[in-house]
């Protein structure tokens, strides 16, 4: 199967945007990666302003393209597969995990907002990890 699924995705569009969903997660999840950094040094407003206009629509696109993919595979990849199952469901908790507790906790200081925030940094770090992991084996393809 994975031979047929390797000449069917073998096409330049197929291929281009592969690269612009990979470009698209390494912008939604790369900053995320130097966010406690960035609030210990105190710089809130320009976090809050990566956040809502870098990193959550990087996440938008990202989901955007990944659909695109499934749907440009002729078929090579369905969504009753696990692995792509999986990544969705990942990608809607990151998208919750990043506006109900890592939007609002960036600019507020006080201690509730910051474990809040620091709670939902490291469910993004585990969430990339569970993305990476089903995308590159694809558990049930």
């Amino acid at each position: 199967m994975r031979g047929v699924v390797a000449i069917l995705l073998d096409t330049f569009p197929f291929r281009l945007m592969a690269l612009a969903h990979i470009a698209s997660a390494i912008v939604a999840f790369g900053p995320v990666l130097v966010y406690p950094i960035l609030r210990r040094e105190g710089a809130n407003d320009a976090l809050a302003t990566v956040h809502m206009r870098l990193v959550f629509p990087a996440l938008v696109v990202l989901w955007v393209l990944g659909m695109g993919l499934a749907g440009m595979s002729e078929d090579a990849y369905k969504m009753s597969q696990l692995w792509l199952a999986l990544s969705l469901v990942t990608w809607a908790v990151l998208m919750v995990v990043s506006w109900t507790m890592i939007r609002p906790a960036i600019t507020d200081t006080s201690e509730v907002a910051t474990k809040r925030f620091s709670a939902g940094i490291g469910i993004t770090h585990l969430g990339l990890t569970v993305g990476l992991v089903l995308m590159i084996w694809k558990p049930g393809l």
